[in-house]
């Protein structure tokens, strides 16, 4: 594992694949669940405010690190990422996967809506 240092892989994230789940009632319906908890590096990014239909959004990006395997090898901009990897974690969507090395690691750019 070249390109990875495990020591900077020291938050737990929660990484969700959408697609059809089962609801409270067992019917199936478009949501997210649960694909893998990892460990990560994250890497904060520097938020943006602006002005939309009148309302202020703010966005907050951030660089997640993996290590590669082959349950997210497939990682794309229909899955998310929750971190802290609790159910109140922000979620964040997934805008750009790149892979590090040859199978050493997954660098993810992701964006959350601030609340």
């Amino acid at each position: 594992m070249a390109g990875l240092d495990a020591g900077t892989l020291d938050r737990r994230i929660r990484i969700e694949r959408f697609g059809l789940v089962k609801n409270e009632y067992g019917d199936w319906v478009e949501g997210f669940s649960t694909l893998a908890s990892v460990s990560a590096q994250v890497i904060p990014g520097q938020g943006s405010e602006r002005l939309a239909d009148a309302q202020v959004t703010a966005t907050a990006p951030a660089v997640f690190v993996i290590r590669w395997s082959s349950r997210v090898a497939d990682l794309n901009a229909k899955d998310r990422i929750r971190y802290p990897s609790t159910d109140q974690g922000r979620a964040y969507d997934i805008q750009r996967v790149e892979e590090i090395g040859r199978r050493d690691g997954l660098r993810i750019m992701a964006v959350a809506s601030a609340d």
